[in-house]
């Protein structure tokens, strides 16, 4: 495999990812993968599981020897017999998942370049979730310009994708707080695995991207800064033609809101088991916002899980599902009063812009990169991690004043049409795209394994 001649054709761009669909990662790259291949360039997404049916959805090969006995058969088998067939099968794989290393036995990721004919970059999201072999970005990058782009700090630490407190992932963790963070390791193999990672960024040669300076800023005091030939924080974006302000009453009407009720609106994905979540906080906060507001109930629509209602004092949760279909998850922010996010950790969530761009006021913890979303005080209001009282406070606040609502809604949809269009997000990775191929030598060096 490689590189063409681009001046005056088309890109060709091949996307890395876990999956094709559910997750914040997946919802970047699948809406850039559809925006590229809307503008006519070759648009290829290869992930480690495929759930859609899309053709340019390319699934990497030989994931793992693991995956070849039937999934009936692996159902039925016990415990201990399926852990003494992976150890005969995998020995080598099996005995370092019992001492914590991470997984990279993942074969066809040297061959990534052959699923797609004459490509022109390589564009990684998240590479955790057992499907890539790390190993091979030293060689992948030296075939191709390879763009990386930050979900989480996965790659910046000894196993997990954010650390919470802690701070060893700055000088090679070890001694790690939490094993079980995603992904969880069975022991503390942390510090082996962080300078695994060291040595492979060391001879990489990586073009990063991160939706948000604060993910940017643990970048450049990482490992990974070794890898980076140059870096860039471009936002994540959302479609305007699907996320935009539209009539509150037809929007319920379509998700089955009463007209006159006070709607919240929480969305994550598992969102009540959610480690980086919050959602203990956020139904604490509904359940004091509902017992400050006379005249009707509180109504918490909690969109990711599904699940019986459950009243707290005049307010009641309505559990839905996780939704895979825009156009409705845009119904019920559109449908919403405020959007409000509870994390314990996060980058940049898609939520967030999604309601934003809706015209729905939102209320957020200050942790990660949110504060670069929410302007406080203008498209929002930020709250202190785990603090149900102010969170509370700012959404009374703005149920009980719909010109202030009404206000920093408007200047929501303004804010996120202009920083926050999918658009935009596509035109600067293609912009960047361009330049990379620019830059390379006409032949560059062929990839295999």
């Amino acid at each position: 495999m490689w590189n063409r001649a681009v001046t005056g054709q088309r890109l060709r761009i091949l996307q890395v990812n876990t999956l094709d669909t559910h997750g914040g990662a997946a919802k970047v790259a699948w809406d850039l993968f559809q925006a590229y291949r809307g503008r006519g360039y070759g648009s290829w997404l290869a992930v480690g599981a495929k759930l859609s049916t899309d053709p340019d959805v390319l699934l990497i090969p030989d994931q793992s020897k693991t995956q070849s006995r039937p999934g009936h058969l692996r159902r039925r088998a016990p415990p201990w017999l399926s852990s003494l067939a992976r150890l005969v099968r995998e020995p080598g794989r099996t005995l370092e998942r019992f001492w914590g290393i991470e997984d990279f036995r993942f074969p066809g990721t040297w061959r990534l370049l052959r699923l797609a004919r004459e490509l022109d970059v390589v564009h990684c999201h998240n590479l955790h979730g057992q499907y890539f072999d790390l190993r091979a970005l030293p060689r992948l990058s030296q075939a191709l310009p390879v763009i990386l782009t930050l979900h989480d700090a996965w790659l910046l630490s000894g196993h997990c994708a954010h650390s919470l407190g802690c701070e060893r992932w700055r000088t090679g963790c070890g001694a790690c707080p939490d094993l079980t963070l995603y992904p969880s390791v069975r022991r503390d193999a942390t510090a082996y695995n962080w300078r695994r990672k060291q040595r492979i960024f060391a001879t990489s040669r990586l073009h990063i991207a991160t939706p948000c300076r604060w993910l940017m800023r643990k970048v450049e005091e990482s490992i990974l800064a070794a890898a980076a030939v140059e870096t860039r924080v471009i936002p994540n974006g959302v479609d305007l033609s699907i996320f935009h302000p539209a009539d509150k009453r037809s929007a319920r009407a379509r998700v089955r809101i009463p007209p006159e009720t006070r709607v919240v609106v929480f969305a994550a994905e598992a969102l009540r088991q959610n480690v980086w979540k919050d959602y203990r906080t956020v139904r604490d906060a509904v359940g004091l916002t509902a017992g400050r507001m006379s005249g009707g109930d509180v109504l918490f629509v909690a969109l990711g899980q599904a699940g019986p209602p459950e009243r707290i004092g005049s307010g009641v949760v309505r559990f839905e599902p996780y939704e895979t279909d825009p156009g409705t998850v845009a119904c019920y922010y559109q449908a919403a009063d405020v959007y409000v996010h509870g994390a314990r950790a996060d980058t940049f969530p898609n939520t967030i812009l999604e309601a934003l761009a809706c015209g729905t006021p939102v209320v957020a913890t200050a942790v990660g990169g949110i504060p670069e979303q929410v302007e406080d005080g203008r498209t929002g209001f930020l709250v202190s991690p785990g603090d149900a009282h102010a969170m509370a406070e700012r959404m009374t606040h703005l149920l009980s004043d719909p010109d202030l609502s009404d206000r920093i809604g408007h200047a929501a949809a303004e804010v996120a049409a202009r920083q926050f269009d999918l658009a935009r997000q596509a035109d600067a990775y293609l912009d960047w795209y361009r330049e990379l191929v620019q830059r390379r030598p006409a032949e560059p060096v062929a990839m295999g394994h």
